[in-house]
């Protein structure tokens, strides 16, 4: 199982719409993904390490996919569609990260 986060560092006076974000993009990309995505995650950055410190990320998903391959095989022939509804939403340039989930849930 791999984890592909998408993450958009915050800047003074960047654009960010979390609605359109939330409501709009992510359920349009996880229809797009189709069974390649078993589900995802969205965060609302909110304080940087300190109180009252701006967010590192304005925002951040997390795609849990079920391998690399299907992920960059669903993807493809949607990726210019997914791209340019960036503009959409935000005027930041968003960071990409794909990852292998070791834990997915710990329970303590």
């Amino acid at each position: 199982m791999i984890k592909v986060s998408v993450m958009y560092p915050y800047a003074e006076g960047a654009r960010f719409d979390h609605a359109y974000y939330r409501e709009t993009h992510m359920p349009m990309v996880k229809q797009r993904l189709g069974a390649a995505c078993l589900y995802y995650t969205v965060d609302k950055g909110i304080s940087g390490g300190i109180a009252d410190a701006d967010p590192v990320y304005v925002a951040k998903c997390d795609f849990i996919c079920t391998s690399v391959e299907a992920y960059l095989a669903a993807r493809a022939p949607h990726a210019l569609e997914i791209r340019g509804d960036i503009a959409n939403y935000t005027d930041i340039q968003p960071v990409l990260q794909i990852s292998e989930v070791v834990v997915e849930r710990s329970e303590v």
